[in-house]
């Protein structure tokens, strides 16, 4: 009894790993859709995908209760999979950044400052807790 309550433990957070992946995948491509900096032609590739599930065609007849769902699955995350690669690599890495909460940050000068040209240029470390 012991090792079945092992197993279950173990794979908790391997599914909750791969669901939160998901999600994040999913609002990352979501954000790169609403980005006016990446390509429409990169952004046709998600409609694409969604057009393929509602067309008449498919690669797997649905005969079989599940089976023929799977080839729209695997369509639509390999479409979302492959907007994300086509985007500009800049762009996919600035929003999964602030995705997961490590945004760039940088000074700016405030205006009650007497000398806003001085810079202060020092070694620094990031530290996580």
């Amino acid at each position: 009894m012991n090792d079945q309550s092992n197993k279950s433990r173990q794979i908790k957070p391997m599914s909750m790993g791969f669901l939160a992946d998901l999600i994040r995948q999913a609002r990352l491509a979501w954000r790169l859709l609403l980005d006016p900096r990446v390509p429409l032609w990169t952004k046709a590739v998600v409609p694409a995908s969604l057009i393929y599930l509602l067309s008449p065609i498919d690669l797997m007849p649905d005969v079989v209760l599940g089976l023929g769902q799977l080839d729209d699955l695997a369509v639509i995350v390999l479409g979302v999979k492959l907007f994300i690669e086509l985007c500009p690599p800049e762009i996919v890495r600035e929003h999964m950044q602030d995705l997961m909460g490590e945004a760039n940050w940088r000074v700016e000068a405030d205006d009650s400052s007497s000398s806003a040209s001085e810079v202060i240029d020092a070694p620094y470390e990031v530290k996580k807790e």
